[in-house]
């Protein structure tokens, strides 16, 4: 049975389960659980990362820990009771482990490893803490430590700062916010700027001494030296080296490394240098032979000098070689480091090129004891202490010092009867009063110990040397009274005994006999001579001789003169016990001289401030001592003296010594009458303040109040101690006297910064630290009464300087500090009056930091929710008094513009995060009560609302993301928590004043702004935080953009009829807001759209604004990255729901359609640009959104930017071709105008015509760096057309110059051809524009099937690869998965003039055959019914697919979608057998011809053809025969057999009349072929055959085999068996439309390269022999068949037959890609062209067919052929280029490029495809007609149509109906869009003339006999209409 917990409540799981069992929970080891129930070693619970999951799991799994339950029941939580930091660093851990393995995925392998290193520690101070043996101070030290790197691992990951008090993290809810403010502030600042570090340490190790000529032991000393005073100012590091340059005793590591303490800031300069001194140990020539002298003598050897200034960046100095520079003049020695620092080492001989001294240095700053916490390294193996000389900047009490340092200068000594000067070596002893030598108390430096006597290094034959050696002397206090130092000078031989003469000595006392030391300063000693056995050991002897030659004992004494030696020492003593002033030891022994007092009172003044603070203690006896001898005599004299003390010690050298004055006045002082001396002599001075004029005194005691009065209160007590409490009364009179005099100077106004008003900021400076002394004696509410009228004196804030309005405010600021304040009852008396001077002094902007630290601290002693009385009312004088100053403060803050280069984060002066602190402060402990007396103090509704516009101005202020630094999360949580609670207190007095016939739009503006902004920010995004992090906001305050999305509804539904005010302005911000991804504030949030469409159409009918609005803000919206699928369906399912009863439902659901499928392709297009690299998906995905904005939506500016993304994701791939078509779609919409451009994405500020020029240059440089000239030709004309009509002629040669260029290029350059590629979408797992669609894409160059098939899976890597070419059924449509299917396509040209044409070189060609294609098949084999085993070809058919895209290749996208898709089935054999017929040419033209009688050459339906089908087709061709053969026979029989040609010519036409058979035509034109079922099967060939001048021999167009089939491989083909079987059997076509070419199917059984077909599948490349041997090699890779259809033949026939009038036709002679197919279901009206352009130029496949297009399609520009002379037909038009593109309109044919010599003619539609003809010539052929823009063709200009013979009205044949599938151009192809003139065809491209006959001449024109034959020249179109102004809003 399951029983409820009591006490297993909470554990961790130390074992993971799988959860395998019923109602298994599965956990992983570390989970935290909260136990519910449990049953037999069974628990029930949940995991608190996922509480909503609940199961069990076993007991044994889980380690219980201690907790605390609150809310027990259903909602109970669990809290473990653990320490604080352990519950942090275990949540930490948890976080850092995820982000932990993240930073190795991101490489960031350095952050990588230290957190790893961190994250370990941490976990090993852990442990120690839960052992729980560590000490109260170790166990601080481990939690600092512990927080220290938790907020370092913090900030490096980004988290959050987290606000702690005493190394526990604080809860926001537990203290004010102005307190959490200055805890995140403290953190922050201490992060940003760690705090300058006082005192500073350098540690100097030496490694060793690299030099070549060593052999002797060196003693090295290191010291600081100061260059800017030319001293010393440190003490010395002596070390030894042995005689390889080692130190000499490596075991004692403290002997070679030190560290020099005690530095101070203003020490740290580039002019403080380390200067090392070597002493060599040895003989006293460094040459000398070694048994020359065995004494050793210490002799200079080199310097080495380094500033420190390489050290102030921190950088530790490892192994750093210093120069030593040896001495050349001993006599310089002493200042050898001054000149080599001096730059003057050029006298000086360097120790050798490699030799110098290795030394490691550091500097280190802080305290010594957070150095040896931070640093163990330096002091784990020992190091020695170098001190300063004399005291630090800092002296601290207690400390004992009692050094006397003396330098050994110099020395002047005679040469003692020598030819040559001495030698001489100083030596030193310290000797007692009785004679004996101390021992071990002279010091050479801090690396070695002190020894008993110095020997000084010897100048070699010098008698003045120079040594300035410093040593210290550590002598005690008691052994310093008779001590004296003795120096002793001897001569060192150099012969080789090496003696030592003694020749003379000096001596000095350390202490005078009055008790003071020896004083400070260079004394010259006396050198008393003696002879080698003199005994000195006998002091007595000449103590009593004078030692110095100055009058140190007052008088002068015979031998100081007697002698002309002299020895020069310097001393300096450091001692806290011993003094060198007389004063102070007079002072001192004032008894023993009471005259004297005065004196020493006055002279208390001058002595230095460190031997006052030596002798606080006796100093302050003394001073009250006299006081008592006799007050009325010195009690001024005294104070004085006392003041001065106490001011002395407001120094912050000696500030330290506060606390030894407090010790002595709780535990030392016993003046009990003292107090009414002082309280006299201070009255007394105050009262002389408004009279003095020099007030510097007054202001000294004014300082020194403070001690003052603690010494009055002291004394106080002592006596009331003594006395009983007499004279209380008496007491409190003097006090309250004192104080009245205090308010009355206080009073006291003085305009400027006088005297007076200095004497007031003194006292007001230290007048709070009187309140604790005084509350020792009265009642707290007394003294606060005091205080209160003392800071209520205070003057004006107008008539005061600005100084001591700062320092009124200081102390106001410290009386809110003081315990004064603390205490609610005496709270409640001082607020006032403190409330009174901040609003004064933020009314006037004025000293707002400390205004600010004064409302932080009101704030600060008042918790949250305090039901407190007093507490309440407090609040309540404030809301009344600060509320409304402090909302302006912060608007006039934020305000001010911020310096350039200010961070995110407010500088710690900049004072806005405290005032906004306080505001917070101030709101959260309002209660309902307040709000209410607040908004009952507004007695105008004007007041109210400015009111609330301010408070609402200032939560959009807080609200801003520099508001607080980034990391504070816990500060902003808080901030919105009050923020919220205010709004919803507030939104009530929205509702009741500001609605109906009070509505003000503008508060209610600012409410939905705030409303807004407020749920959009990024700190309350939960759906990016942790799940820890998120489940502790959602506990501690929900989410509070829910409850803020509710108020938004209910505030909304409160208008009414004002929502019509907000529409639309508000649909953008509440679109932002339903965006957010949360379900419940969506699910509030969208029904107002529904309200707002339906007010819309209330008032207007319609909702136009709603929807514009809506599709404006979701593209910047969705790009940003809000929205999602869910939201989509979410919108589009709640908006239909609430529209179901609406009468606009239809409006409205076609609305809510368009902008879900807006969001569907805005996600895809999102999700897209994910990827890194540009790929398909990308621009396809562009494509697709740019087509919706532009057909659908109609949004001209949104299609253009996206063009220009189009554009940039081109050039980032190089698809410059590509690129150029879409910059296309803008030039389109802009015209040759003067209009004005406003600035635009990255274009600045032009004309309509700067732009355009712009545009046009720009796309004529991708057209050639993609290499399509042709295209870029064509735009050169354009623009060279519109400098020539300005007379640009400047551009307009460049321009010409440019085109030239581009006609070379297509001449030399190479072109690739690319493949085609069909790729198939289908699964519902791909985005929107893909999903179960098929397209043709253009392979890269080189680009094959299996590198394509590689690349799409690259790009979809979750794609599976369908393995056949079948077309998917229902399912794979439908699967949640994604299934491409990819095989090769065919592309079918359907222009094909120039590729028939003869003459016209391959690389022009090659240009046509892969462009502007529409159409693309591929063949695909299989069995109908049973196979035949026998005979497997018997029931072999081929399917044919032809694929029809929405758009021509290349295009603005690399690949399009298929728009139609026709497939033709038919037997192979069949097909074969009729292909090998046909691959004769008279063959193919019969059944071309005649294909009425044949039957149509492929059946669709597979029917099988009929054997008179096949018989009749036979004589065809027998009858073509014998009909060449007559030909022939006609040109060669002789005159006399002319009867028997007739009679054979009568026959043949006798049997062809009785065979039914029509004429043929080869000279004579034939009669137009109808097709009977429309097909538009014509030939495309519009060049006729040409004839000669007498018309009686065929000149053909080319012999059939001048064109030779050649192959193209392609990437799918088959094997080269399979190839060559096949090509034997097939015949070749070049059109689907005409014979039948059988292909091979792509590879139908894998996408795998290596796969082959199986050899009997016919070859898919389209019009080919497939490796046939019988072709060259140089011809197997082109797209030409071996056999040429019939079109491409010239037509020939024997005689003519008339030509019918109503069968001749004009017509424009335009290739197949812009003629439209007729439909003949279409209607009249249907057929009709719409003459007015549209304003856009985009086809977006289906969904753009019915966009009308304007202008002339400008197709590439094809080579014209020449003018014509010989015959009449040579004056035709030649036939203009075959465009690539197709128009967007459904009906009407498209204009193209004229010739140089072509012009239009009038002309109505055909109903079908006809042949045109000449009358002239009697040649016809098959050409497809085409349709202008308005009625077929433009007239001409200024001359009328010229009418058609044997037409009532000239051109009567009826008007072609429009096949309503047919493809109309892109909107990329190169297009003109008005009619300025014709376009000449580049000349480079043309035939030239020839005397010889053409090729084949012109087309006619037909039904134009009478003009051709009167010469007149046909006049250009006539002017069309201009298009309509188009809208590019100003782009």
């Amino acid at each position: 049975m399951w029983i409820p917990t009591e006490h297993e409540k909470y554990g961790v799981v130390i074992a993971s389960f799988r959860g395998t069992v019923p109602y298994g929970l599965s956990l992983e080891i570390g989970d935290t659980v909260q136990i519910l129930e449990k049953c037999d070693g069974w628990y029930r619970g949940f995991a608190l990362k996922n509480p909503n999951i609940k199961g069990i799991f076993p007991s044994s799994y889980v380690h219980l820990k201690n907790a605390c339950v609150k809310n027990k029941g259903q909602f109970e939580m669990v809290i473990p009771t653990e320490d604080s930091v352990i519950t942090e660093m275990t949540s930490t851990l948890r976080d850092w482990g995820t982000l932990w393995k993240q930073l190795y995925v991101r490489n960031e392998g350095d952050l990588f490893h230290r957190l790893w290193h961190i994250m370990n520690e941490v976990l090993d101070l852990r442990r120690q803490v839960l052992v729980g043996h560590l000490t109260h101070d170790r166990m601080k030290d481990v939690k600092r430590h512990i927080t220290a790197r938790l907020d370092w691992g913090n900030e490096q990951l980004g988290l959050d700062l987290v606000p702690r008090k005493e190394y526990a993290v604080v809860d926001p809810e537990d203290i004010s916010i102005t307190e959490l403010y200055r805890l995140m502030e403290h953190r922050h600042r201490k992060k940003d700027a760690p705090a300058q570090a006082s005192s500073h340490h350098l540690f100097v190790q030496l490694k060793s001494l690299m030099c070549s000529n060593l052999g002797e032991e060196l003693e090295v000393v290191f010291s600081l030296f100061d260059s800017r005073e030319n001293r010393p100012i440190s003490e010395r590091f002596f070390l030894r080296l042995n005689r390889n340059g080692l130190p000499k005793a490596p075991d004692k590591p403290e002997r070679h490394c030190s560290l020099f303490v005690d530095l101070g800031s203003s020490e740290l300069r580039r002019d403080i240098y380390i200067t090392v001194h070597i002493i060599r140990i040895g003989r006293m020539g460094a040459g000398e032979k070694k048994n020359a002298c065995s004494v050793q003598y210490r002799r200079p050897f080199g310097c080495a000098v380094l500033s420190i200034a390489d050290l102030l960046t921190g950088e530790t100095k490892d192994d750093l070689i210093l120069k030593v520079y040896m001495c050349n003049t001993e006599s310089e020695w002493h200042q050898i480091h001054e000149n080599i620092i001096k730059k003057l080492n050029a006298r000086y001989n360097l120790t050798g090129s490699n030799a110098g001294l290795a030394v490691s240095l550091q500097l280190l700053h802080g305290d010594l004891e957070q150095i040896r916490r931070e640093y163990p390294s330096v002091f784990s193996h020992g190091v020695s202490i170098t001190r300063k000389l004399g005291f630090s900047n800092i002296i601290m009490p207690g400390e004992m010092r009692n050094d006397l340092y003396i330098t050994v200068e110099r020395g002047e000594f005679e040469k003692g009867g020598k030819s040559v000067a001495r030698n001489v070596e100083v030596t030193m002893f310290v000797v007692e009063s009785g004679g004996q030598t101390l021992k071990d108390f002279i010091s050479f430096g801090s690396g070695e110990p002190p020894a008993s006597e110095y020997h000084s290094f010897v100048l070699y034959h010098n008698n003045s040397p120079r040594w300035a050696e410093l040593l210290k002397l550590p002598i005690p206090v008691d052994k310093f009274r008779g001590a004296h130092v003795r120096f002793e000078f001897r001569h060192c031989s150099t012969k080789e005994k090496g003696e030592k003469k003694l020749f003379g000595f000096s001596f000095i006392p350390l202490m005078q006999e009055d008790g003071r030391t020896l004083p400070d300063g260079t004394h010259e000693l006396i050198v008393h001579k003696c002879e080698e056995n003199t005994n000195l050991q006998d002091p007595t002897r000449y103590l009593k001789l004078p030692f110095s030659k100055g009058l140190v004992l007052g008088t002068s004494h015979p031998a100081t003169k007697a002698t002309k030696e002299s020895f020069w020492i310097t001393s300096f003593l450091c001692s806290t016990k011993l003094t060198q002033n007389g004063d102070m030891l007079d002072l001192l022994k004032w008894r023993t001289h009471p005259d004297k007092i005065p004196g020493c009172l006055s002279k208390l003044k001058e002595i230095d401030g460190s031997e006052i603070v030596k002798f606080l203690q006796d100093t302050l006896d003394t001073l009250f001592g006299i006081l008592d001898e006799n007050s009325q005599k010195y009690g001024s004299k005294v104070f004085d003296s006392l003041v001065h003390i106490i001011n002395l010690l407001q120094d912050s050298k000696f500030h330290h010594f506060k606390p030894v004055m407090d010790t002595y006045i709780e535990s030392h002082f016993a003046g009990a009458l003292a107090y009414r001396d002082l309280i006299k002599v201070l009255k007394w001075y105050v009262d002389r303040i408004t009279e003095a004029e020099r007030q510097e005194h007054i202001q000294e005691v004014l300082k020194a109040q403070e001690y003052i009065f603690k010494y009055i209160v002291q004394s106080r007590r002592l006596f009331s101690l003594a006395t009983g409490g007499q004279h209380e009364e008496e007491f409190r009179c003097c006090i309250r006297e004192l104080l009245l005099s205090v308010r009355f100077f206080l009073s006291q106004e003085s305009k400027g910064a006088g005297p007076l008003s200095q004497s007031q900021a003194v006292f007001l400076s230290s007048f709070p630290a009187v309140y604790s002394e005084l509350l020792k004696l009265f009642d707290i509410r007394e003294v606060a009464n005091l205080v209160q009228d003392t800071l209520g004196s205070l003057p004006a804030l107008l008539h005061v300087d600005e100084t001591l309005q700062a320092v009124k405010l200081q102390c106001i600021g410290q009386t809110v500090e003081s315990q004064l304040y603390t205490n609610p009852d005496s709270r409640c008396i001082l607020l006032p009056v403190v409330l009174h001077h901040l609003h004064m002094h933020l009314r006037q902007q004025k000293d707002l930091v400390a205004c600010a630290r004064i409302l932080s601290n009101v704030f600060c002693l008042s918790k949250k929710n305090s039901s407190e009385k007093s507490v309440l009312e407090e609040i309540d004088v404030i809301v009344a008094s600060l509320l409304d100053i402090l909302l302006r403060t912060i608007l006039e803050i934020t305000s001010r513009p911020q310096a350039s280069g200010s961070a995110t984060r407010l500088h710690f002066q900049d004072v806005t995060g405290e005032f906004v602190a306080c505001l917070l402060s101030l709101l959260r402990q309002m209660t309902d009560r307040h709000y209410q007396q607040l908004l009952d103090s507004f007695s105008t509704k004007e007041e109210l609302r400015d009111f609330l516009l301010q408070i609402f101005t200032v939560f959009r202020i807080l609200i801003r993301p520099e508001m607080f630094p980034k990391d504070w999360t816990v500060m902003r949580l808080v901030a919105n928590n009050v923020i919220i609670t205010t709004v919803l207190y507030l939104s009530d007095a929205l509702r009741k004043n500001f609605l109906n016939e009070n509505f003000d739009y503008k508060i209610w503006d600012s409410y939905f702004y705030l409303a807004v902004i407020f749920i959009n920010q990024l700190c309350l995004q939960l759906e990016m935080f942790t799940p820890s992090k998120k489940k502790k906001v959602l506990e501690k305050y929900g989410d509070m953009r829910v409850t803020m999305g509710c108020e938004i509804f209910s505030m909304w539904q409160n208008l009414g009829e004002h929502k019509l005010h907000f529409i639309p302005a508000l649909i953008g911000p509440f679109l932002e807001v339903t965006l957010i991804p949360q379900p419940d504030l969506r699910n509030v949030m969208i029904p107002i759209f529904h309200d707002m469409m339906d007010w819309e159409q209330r008032r207007s009918g319609n909702f136009k604004q709603v929807e514009a609005k809506l599709i404006d803000k979701l593209d910047s919206l969705m790009s940003e990255g809000k929205g999602d699928e869910t939201y989509r369906e979410l919108f589009n399912s709640i908006l239909l729901k609430k529209i179901e009863r609406e009468t606009w439902r239809e409006s409205g659901v076609s609305l809510i359609a368009t902008v879900t499928r807006l969001m569907e392709r805005l996600l895809d297009y999102r999700d897209c640009m994910k990827v890194g690299e540009v790929d398909g998906k990308k621009i396809g995905c562009t494509v697709s959104l740019l087509n919706f904005y532009k057909t659908e939506l109609n949004k001209e500016e949104m299609y253009i930017r996206y063009i220009h993304k189009l554009y940039d994701l081109h050039l980032k791939a190089q698809n410059f071709t590509e690129a150029a078509y879409t910059l296309l779609l803008y030039d389109e919409l802009l015209e040759w105008s003067d209009r004005p451009l406003r600035e635009f994405l990255s274009y600045p500020m032009q004309t309509e015509w700067q732009r355009k020029e712009h545009l046009h240059l720009a796309i004529i440089q991708n057209f050639d760096r993609g290499k399509c000239w042709e295209s870029g030709i064509v735009l050169c004309r354009k623009i060279a057309e519109q400098y020539e009509s300005y007379y640009d002629y400047r551009n307009l040669s460049k321009m010409r110059m440019m085109e030239a260029s581009l006609y070379d290029k297509i001449m030399d350059q190479q072109r690739l051809e690319p493949e085609f590629f069909r790729v198939g979408f289908y699964g519902k797992k791909f985005p929107f524009f893909l999903r179960n669609k098929e397209f043709v894409c253009r392979g890269h160059d080189y680009e094959r099937l299996e590198a394509f098939q590689q690349r799409m899976l690259t790009e979809f890597p979750h794609a599976i690869a369908m393995q056949h070419a079948n077309q998917p059924d229902e399912t794979i449509f439908q699967a949640e998965a994604q299934y491409l299917q990819i095989y090769a396509v065919t592309p079918i040209p359907e222009s094909q003039e120039v590729l028939q044409r003869e003459g016209v070189p391959d690389n022009i060609k090659s240009f046509y055959k892969v462009n502007h294609i529409w159409k693309f098949r591929y063949d695909r084999p299989f069995h109908k019914g049973p196979k035949d085993k026998e005979n497997e070809f018997k029931s072999l058919w081929v399917e044919r697919t032809s694929l029809f895209l929405v758009q021509s290749l290349p295009g603005i996208s690399r690949w399009f979608e298929v728009d139609k898709r026709e497939v033709v089935r038919t037997s192979l054999v069949r097909g074969t057998f009729f292909s090998l017929l046909l691959a004769w040419d008279p063959a193919r033209e019969l059944a071309l011809m005649h294909a009425d009688c044949v039957g149509t050459v492929l059946d669709p339906t597979g029917t099988p053809w009929s054997y008179s089908s096949m018989r009749t087709l036979c004589v065809f061709v027998q009858a073509q025969i014998l009909e060449f053969g007559l030909a022939v026979h006609e040109k060669f029989v002789p005159q006399d057999m002319r009867p028997l040609h007739k009679k054979l010519v009568d026959q043949f036409f006798m049997m062809k009349s009785s065979l039914g058979i029509q004429e043929f035509s080869a000279y004579i034109q034939a009669s137009p072929v109808h097709f009977p079922n429309g097909s538009p099967r014509v030939c495309r060939n519009s060049a006729p055959a040409s004839m000669s001048p007498d018309g009686s021999r065929v000149i053909p167009r080319r012999s059939p085999l001048s064109y030779p089939a050649v192959n193209r491989y392609s990437s799918s083909s088959l094997s080269s068996q399979a190839s060559a079987e096949v090509s034997n059997i097939t015949g070749q076509s070049e059109s689907s439309d005409e014979v039948f070419n059988m292909q091979p199917s792509p590879s139908t059984s894998s996408l795998s390269s290596t796969h082959s077909a199986s050899p009997n599948v016919t070859s898919s490349a389209p019009s080919s022999a497939r490796a046939s041997p019988l072709l060259s090699d140089k011809h197997k890779h082109s797209r030409e068949n071996a056999c040429l259809s019939p079109r491409e033949r010239p037509c020939s026939a024997i005689y003519p037959t008339p030509v019918e009038p109503s069968q001749r036709l004009l017509f424009n002679h335009i290739g197949d890609g812009a003629l439209p197919r007729s439909d003949p279901n279409l209607s009249a009206p249907e057929k009709a062209v719409n003459p007015t352009p549209s304003s856009w130029s985009l086809d977006s496949g289906k969904e753009a067919r019915s966009m009308a297009e304007s202008g002339r399609l400008l197709s590439p520009p094809v080579p014209p052929r020449p003018a014509l002379t010989a015959s009449p037909v040579r004056h035709t038009a030649p036939v203009s280029p075959s465009p690539a593109g197709r128009s967007p309109l459904k009906g009407p044919g498209q204009s193209f490029t004229p010739s140089p010599v072509e012009y239009h003619s009038s002309g109505l539609l055909s109903n079908s495809p006809v042949l045109s003809g000449s009358c002239s010539s009697g040649i016809s052929s098959l050409s497809r007609c085409s349709a202008s823009e308005i009625s077929g063709f433009e007239n001409p200009v200024n001359e009328p149509a010229a009418p058609a013979p044997g037409s009532g009205s000239g051109y009567g044949a009826p008007e072609e109906p429009v096949r309503k599938d047919s493809k109309t151009p892109p909107p990329y192809s190169v297009y003109e869009r008005t009619v300025r003139r014709p376009v000449p065809l580049p000349h480079s491209l043309s035939i030239p003339v020839t005397s010889e006959p053409p090729a084949l001449p012109p087309k006619p024109l037909a039904a134009r006999p009478g003009a051709l034959e009167n010469g007149t020249r046909r006049t250009e179109p006539g002017p069309r209409p201009r298009p309509l102004p188009r809208k590019v809003s100003q782009l």
